[in-house]
Formats: C-alpha cells, structure tokens, sequence
C-alpha cells in the first residue's frame, strides 16, 4: 500500500514582467512559482501581460521538465471579464484546476484590490474556456475555475494562495476539515523584521489544530519595487516544521524536498476528537478527480524526513542581512557598478556603509561558495583584475564612492 509522498517547494528571484528569465528559473526548480513576478503594479491592467503569461504557461504545459509531477503556478487570469489572481495547477500537459485567490491584500503595501477581484463563490466551481495557445496543447477547450480540491489516487490536495494563510477564516481550516492533506501557498511575502516568527507559526499551527501538510512557497529579491521578499520557504506536518529554506540567500533558486508518510496525518487526526466532530459538519468542497498517484505501491524501505527546529536570526542579523540582499539585487538589476556614498559624518551614513559592507560580505561568501550569479562582468573602464573577489576586505571599495560633505 503507497503512502509515503514526496513533495517539493521553492523560492525565486522573480522579476516582474521578465517572462523569459522567470521562465527559466522556473524549469530550474520545477516547483510553484510565478510566471510574470509579483509586482507587475499597473502593467496588471496591460492585454499584453495577460497574454505573455499564457504564452509562458504554455511552454511550461509542453516541457517534458513539468511531466508526471503536479505543479502549481501563478498567474493573472481573466474570466468573464473580471481579473483574478488564479493558481493554474496542472499535471502532464492537463490543467487540472485555476484555483483564484479568495482574500485579497490590501493593507500595508499591498493593495491587491487596485488590480484584482476576490472569488466570492466558496466551494462553487464554473467552467473557463481556455485560449487557443492552451487548448492546443492540452487539447482541453474548458478548464473547472473556482474553489474546489483536487483528489487523486492516494490524498487529497488544496490551495490557498498568500493573505488566505493570514486571514481569520482560512480556507485550509475547512478543506482540512473536508479531507484534505496536503496544502499548497505560493505566497508574496516581503520582509519586515521578525515576520519570519509569525508566518513560521502561522504554517505550524495550521497543521498543529487539524493535521497535515503545508507547503510553503515565497517570492525572494525585490522582484521591481522597493520592497525586498526573503523567501523563508518551508515544508510542515503535523505543527512541525520539516525543511527550513533561507531566509536572506543571494540564490536566484532555491528547492526543498521532503519525503512524508501520509499516515502521520490520518493517526494524528484521528486522536483529535474535536477536530473530527467538527469535520463530520463541514460542507464538502467540489473534488476534481484525478487519475494520478503522488506515491507508488512499494514504499516500504523509504525513508521519510523528520521535524526539524527553525533556525531564526537575531533582530541585529536581520537589520544586517535584509537590506544588504535587497541592495545587490537592486544594483544587478540596474547594470550599475557600484554605489556612491556622501559621508555627511552623521549615523544616516554610517548606517549605510556597514549595511554596504554586509552586502560585500554576503556576495564573497556567495562567491566562494560556487555562486555564480554573484560574479559580474567587469565594467568597460574597470581592469579585469579588479574585479569582485572573495576576499570582501579587498573589494568592498571597488562596490562604492566616497564622497565628503
């Protein structure tokens, strides 16, 4: 009898509108991601971007890298003339389901309601006609669109996507509650000093009151605004937490796998007597049958992952390492050589210099390590020996210019 899963979970660079270069890294990680990055802003509005993004999901559907593994992608969705932030979960050239986001952002800097509409229609499901780029190659003219779940041969699965995990009435407390197992949240989540301790108790304690798994993506790099997103992807059963991602990398990629035994979740369920008389009430969710089987028959010697402790930064790491990601990202992406600096004398640029140096450190340990995406062509007017490398002592000055108020 098959019951041990293996599920995978990823943060990535994305950049908005760089349909291409998402793409890529994508196919790297062959997890759920965005398809057009995240902060898209008013471009959300743009035929062109709605577009762009089915031609993204397209090669995705056609790459034989997506075959025999369920993904989840992210993209804007357009149906009856109504916009949505929609999930598109798919599995060997079929779209399974567009699952659109129910509960909307919009406090803070978010403000998801400028661009998208929440779906109101709780466990109702409609049929969407797909463009004809997807119809040809999935042979498929309409897809379920709404909040439904989806069953394949051995589990259950749903989805919610970013804020839902925050709201007071998450729909993974019902679908849990439905029999569902395994939830998947690709989330945009920025950073804000000690945030990562509530969104990593938020997960655990999700599966802590009702069983199962929760797989966690989320967006890292400042995408093309002022915000910076920090990954923090991480896998959790049963109220632990099983695969950590880093929180502040200068990776473009980064992947977690875990492999679960599905019946840790149902014997921890089962000895929870509030949660299954509550769950004998709860209205079912619309299932789209699968005929797909996330383990095999012979699992007997697998071995599954077991719960490990979150490891968290200090406040004082996290003032260092945060803006410090956020400014090589913002300096790659602007094709810039480095950063001028008026030294007024005062803390304002203080501060800056040591944050300037945390940045130096991080891309010459990245370096050292292997990274190469750390390693930027040298400047026309910059000697090749000048270049950044390894040692951040040397080459921090080459980063920067001083100049004296």
């Amino acid at each position: 009898m098959g019951r041990t899963v293996t599920v995978a979970t990823c943060a990535l660079n994305q950049w908005a509108l760089d349909f291409d270069g998402n793409l890529a890294r994508i196919f790297k990680s062959k997890g759920a991601a965005r398809l057009l990055g995240y902060g898209c802003s008013d471009h959300y509005y743009e035929s062109d971007t709605l577009l762009h993004s089915f031609e993204v999901l397209a090669k995705l559907l056609e790459s034989p890298a997506t075959q025999d593994i369920i993904c989840d992608v992210g993209m804007p969705v357009m149906c009856r003339n109504v916009r949505y932030n929609c999930r598109v979960i798919f599995l060997n050239k079929k779209i399974l389901l567009i699952r659109p986001k129910m509960i909307l952002a919009n406090a803070g800097n978010y403000r998801e309601l400028r661009w998208f509409t929440p779906w109101s229609r709780a466990r109702r499901v409609e049929e969407y006609f797909l463009p004809r780029m997807i119809q040809e190659v999935t042979g498929q003219e309409t897809v379920p669109f709404g909040d439904a779940v989806l069953a394949t041969k051995d589990t259950c699965l749903g989805s919610e996507i970013c804020e839902e995990l925050w709201a007071p009435n998450s729909p993974h407390i019902e679908m849990g509650l439905d029999g569902v197992e395994i939830f998947t949240n690709s989330s945009g989540s920025h950073h804000v000093l000690r945030k990562a301790h509530t969104r990593v108790d938020l997960v655990n304690s999700a599966t802590a009151k009702n069983g199962g798994i929760y797989i966690l993506a989320n967006q890292k790099g400042c995408d093309g605004d002022r915000l910076y997103y920090d990954g923090c992807a991480m896998i959790s059963m049963n109220g632990d937490t099983i695969a950590q991602g880093s929180q502040f990398s200068l990776n473009d990629v980064e992947v977690l796998v875990a492999t679960l035994d599905l019946e840790d979740v149902r014997s921890y369920r089962a000895e929870i007597s509030s949660r299954n008389l509550v769950a004998s009430k709860v209205n079912s969710y619309p299932r789209i049958k699968v005929n797909f089987a996330l383990s095999c028959s012979d699992d007997v010697c697998v071995s599954t992952c077991e719960p490990i402790k979150w490891r968290y930064y200090s406040p004082e790491e996290e003032i260092s390492l945060g803006p410090a990601c956020w400014l090589w990202d913002y300096l790659r992406r602007s094709n810039q050589a480095g950063f001028l600096l008026p030294l007024s004398g005062g803390i304002d640029s203080s501060a800056t210099a040591c944050i300037v140096y945390s940045m130096c450190r991080q891309v010459c340990l990245a370096v050292k390590n292997g990274s190469k995406l750390c390693v930027r062509p040298c400047p026309s007017n910059q000697k090749p020996s000048q270049s950044v490398g390894p040692d951040f002592r040397s080459s921090r000055l080459r980063l920067w210019g001083f100049g004296q108020l």
